[in-house]
């Protein structure tokens, strides 16, 4: 009997020991670069150049390469000017000895053609909006779609009105150089990228018509939510078609009344909690490199400019309609997080500044680098919606024995839809829990939720649930957008 306490206390103890050890750096490390001595790279934007140096973009206006990015520091970061003078690049990307800045007012491409390290030759690629002057007039790029496309993203003038045109839309500009309308009902953007599948995502600040802030898809041709640009419709030559309906201004709509009253709004695919998930989303990015940079590769990145970190999503289409869970994924960077990067070699990169609004990360601007270690974390890997419940996938088998109804717990609400600014969390509900059966291998389970509401966040959490070695957790809750409940 001894013995067997012994053999116990001592298993206890490992798992204890092992929970305590676990943390975001045993499987991602943080490097920070040097800036160079009397500048500012508040970095809002990253690309691969044809010569494998990594180009920053900041915004005050500068573009800057680095060499040895990936080594350093191994090897010294050499940094360069690349190009100056411009207005608030907040993307930029790279095809064919080109690299293009998305400007306040344009679409911009750049190259150097005698060979000393700096931007030479620059052209308008598209200035097919308008800009009034107004300081929250911002203007968010992605990287080229399949089709060769970059989608630019307009903030509404103070964030609420639309004095320029196009402002609260998102346009496709081809590198041919045509622009085209592609939606409307933006309210105040943080970054746009481009999934695996080639859809186009933002992020929307929480604010008038945003009840949270959220990661929203781009379906071309839809309405987003913020009606206030949607005056715009007359310089549209109908390849959106008509107008959409108003919205309800009563002051208390929700997301689900508007999708029976207005055909093309599309809602948000994942709220990100205000608060919870952060306050201020950013930069959207996918990780393309097949497992390079860990066990996440295809799921989408969102940088975080208030919490100065880095939020994980995953999305799946059910019905037609993207939806899916966010999850944190990296904290403690040292500013607010605008720009992101994942390159194919399995590198990610972010920056951004603390001017103008605050962040946990106290430092004016930053440039940093994370790198997968190669140890895997005990995460949730997918969740996924059925008919009565979700399922989840992990990355590591967890214990048979800790998969019960006690270590769950879950609460479900959604936001007001209206013209006030943001919302707080309604028509919460504590749906039961059971959980329906467990994968052979571990890697997987059912749970049942009743009920399970259309149209809430679910936010799930698994306090108790362990890995065959242990391990808790890394991130125990998840923030599932139900727009859809699949048959």
């Amino acid at each position: 009997m001894i013995n067997r306490n012994i053999v116990f206390l001592s298993a206890l103890w490992a798992g204890l020991a092992a929970a305590q050890q676990a943390k975001e750096s045993d499987y991602y490390k943080v490097t920070t670069f040097e800036i160079p001595k009397g500048e500012v790279v508040e970095a809002t934007g990253f690309a691969v150049m044809d010569d494998g140096k990594v180009a920053v973009s900041s915004r005050r206006g500068q573009i800057w390469t680095i060499d040895n990015a990936d080594q350093y520091p191994d090897k010294p970061a050499k940094w360069n000017l690349f190009a100056e003078y411009l207005h608030e690049p907040l993307g930029i990307a790279f095809l064919d000895g080109w690299l293009y800045a998305t400007q306040r007012p344009e679409v911009t491409r750049m190259k150097d053609i005698d060979g000393d390290g700096r931007a030479d030759k620059y052209e308008t690629v598209s200035d097919d909006w308008g800009v009034s002057g107004d300081y929250h007039e911002f203007t968010f790029g992605s990287r080229f779609d399949p089709d060769g496309n970059i989608w630019t993203v307009h903030c509404l003038t103070g964030s609420y009105t639309s004095e320029a045109l196009y402002r609260g839309w998102v346009i496709k500009v081809n590198k041919d150089g045509t622009a085209m309308p592609a939606a409307c009902g933006v309210r105040s953007p943080g970054g746009i990228g481009i999934n695996l599948q080639g859809d186009a995502f933002y992020t929307d600040n929480q604010g008038t018509w945003n009840g949270s802030s959220s990661l929203k898809w781009v379906k071309p041709g839809s309405f987003l939510g913020n009606p206030n640009g949607n005056h715009h419709f007359k310089h549209t030559g109908k390849v959106m078609g008509d107008r959409p309906p108003e919205p309800n201004y009563s002051g208390d709509g929700r997301v689900m009344e508007a999708r029976k009253l207005i055909p093309t709004y599309v809602p948000p695919a994942v709220v990100l909690p205000h608060g919870k998930v952060g306050q201020s989303p950013t930069a959207v990015e996918p990780d393309s490199s097949k497992g390079k940079f860990g066990p996440f590769a295809g799921q989408m990145f969102v940088a975080e400019q208030t919490y100065g970190q880095v939020q994980r999503v995953f999305l799946e289409k059910v019905n037609g309609i993207y939806q899916g869970a966010a999850f944190h994924f990296l904290k403690g960077f040292s500013s607010g997080n605008i720009g992101l990067m994942i390159t194919p070699e399995g590198k990610m990169y972010t920056g951004g500044s603390n001017r103008g609004w605050g962040s946990w990360g106290t430092k004016l601007d930053s440039v940093e680098r994370i790198d997968w270690t190669g140890k895997i974390p005990f995460e949730i890997h997918q969740m996924r919606a059925r008919s009565d419940g979700f399922e989840l996938t992990f990355t590591r088998p967890i214990n048979p024995a800790s998969a019960k109804p006690s270590s769950f717990s879950c609460s479900a609400y959604t936001y007001r839809y209206s013209k006030g600014y943001g919302s707080p969390e309604l028509e919460n509900i504590d749906p039961e829990i059971e959980v329906v059966s467990v994968a052979d291998d571990g890697l997987s389970l059912r749970i049942k939720l009743t009920p399970l509401t259309k149209g809430h966040v679910h936010e799930l959490a698994a306090p108790g649930l362990r890995s065959i070695k242990g391990l808790p957790l890394l991130h125990e809750t998840a923030y599932y957008t139900l727009n859809e409940i699949p048959q």
